[in-house]
């Protein structure tokens, strides 16, 4: 090719040409040439490097080859090769010119840096969808991570291109974004601050990806599905998408039900509203009657023969039903609520059971609000077994005289 090379030469100066177009007709064949061979050369190496990798693929049980094929890794470190083909066939390229050959020098190490970038990113990433096959990191903030290491390395290159490009060293320039400094810092300040909170994140294991948060203040309630260095992303229950600036996360509050997922049951809060004019002293043919029901007979023997003894002793005039100790409408219904939520299958032992009286309110009505927790968790189950079990309490109160709260009936009482 050399010889090539002098017989072209040779031959356009017989042509009378200008040396310096000669020198440029020369140099963009010799170009072409060059471009032409590094093109075979990254088509070659891509190959090689791919059929390497599936071949180590099927050989080895984890899934890392796997990724950097899908990452593109092959592609990448193909198209390092030319850079160090070209940077070693300079001084044939360029010939009499001492600026051009330092140009393209230039030219050639840019070219480096950048593909080392992304063969760099390449591997983040292969390393990023294995390590979110792994259990132990499925609900970590992987996406940060990496683009934290991301940004460091286009910052250190940036850094490195400008030094190759204007020939002054690093520190020159590392200098210089010191006195910079504020400026970068508002220029950068959502990444600075998505980066810190990041690693409070996942310092303080605020929020994982699979968690589901609630945070009205921009209407989110769902599950996280990506955590990164600007943003959360949060797939609320209707299948819409929220994206929250990840510093928001640890600036404002928001509520994490992995507690509630983690434990041993889903929390039942929910009252009954009773119509407090339906609330008495229940008459001895009454508790006779309710002695059938099978979750609180016990209950009545042994509390009606506590209460007469207690009367006797004291000796209370039982002409009126106030006088005394005596039992109540409520009372005995709050008790069966206890009892059918201890029996029930599908609630909690190890957890709060309880039935407890709020206070009355202006409207007339006297809530009973059931507290227990459901031992599934799944959000249609606990919903149905909380209806089931509402179900069931509101169609119990006629056994005890009871009436449920209506307004437009309370107010009509009240007339």
């Amino acid at each position: 090719m050399k010889y090539s090379r002098h017989y072209l030469i040779d031959l356009l100066e017989k042509q009378n040409m200008d040396a310096a177009l000669v020198w440029w007709i020369d140099f963009l064949v010799v170009s072409l040439i060059l471009a032409a061979i590094s093109y075979l050369f990254v088509v070659g190496a891509k190959y090689v490097i791919t059929n390497i990798l599936k071949k180590i693929s099927k050989r080895t049980k984890n899934h890392v080859d796997d990724f950097l094929l899908s990452s593109r890794f092959p592609v990448y470190v193909a198209r390092l090769i030319p850079y160090f083909f070209l940077f070693s066939v300079v001084p044939f390229w360029v010939i009499n010119s001492a600026e051009t050959t330092v140009f393209i020098y230039s030219l050639l190490n840019v070219y480096g840096v950048v593909i080392t970038i992304w063969i760099l990113r390449s591997v983040l990433q292969a390393i990023r969808f294995f390590l979110q096959t792994l259990p132990s990191f499925k609900d970590k903030p992987i996406d940060s991570y990496i683009q934290v290491f991301m940004l460091l390395t286009w910052i250190i290159g940036i850094v490195v291109i400008f030094s190759i490009l204007t020939g002054k060293e690093i520190g020159y320039f590392l200098t210089a974004m010191g006195a910079l400094s504020a400026v970068l810092l508002l220029v950068f300040k959502d990444v600075i601050l998505g980066f810190v909170a990041s690693i409070q994140i996942a310092a303080n294991d605020l929020v994982r990806i699979g968690d589901w948060v609630t945070m009205e203040k921009y209407g989110a309630d769902g599950d996280v599905i990506e955590i990164n260095l600007s943003t959360v992303k949060i797939q609320n229950f209707d299948k819409t998408i929220t994206t929250i600036p990840t510093y928001n996360l640890i600036s404002d509050s928001f509520k994490n039900w992995r507690g509630m997922a983690e434990s041993g049951g889903r929390r039942i809060k929910r009252s009954i509203l009773i119509s407090t004019p339906s609330i008495r002293f229940f008459e001895k043919d009454e508790l006779t009657k309710i002695q059938n029901i099978d979750r609180i007979s016990s209950y009545l023997e042994e509390i009606s023969n506590e209460i007469d003894s207690d009367n006797s002793s004291s000796g209370a005039n039982k002409i009126l039903a106030i006088n005394g100790r005596n039992l109540t409408n409520l009372g005995v219904y709050r008790n069966y609520v206890e009892q059918y939520l201890e029996m029930h299958p599908k609630i909690s032992k190890d957890l709060t059971v309880m039935c407890r009286q709020l206070a009355p309110n202006k409207f007339g009505c006297t809530p009973l609000e059931v507290y227990a927790f459901s031992t599934d968790k799944n959000w249609k189950t606990y919903e149905h077994l909380t209806a089931d079990i509402f179900d069931h309490l509101l169609a119990s109160l006629a056994y005890f005289s009871l009436e449920s709260f209506e307004l437009g009936k309370s107010e009509k009482n009240l007339d």
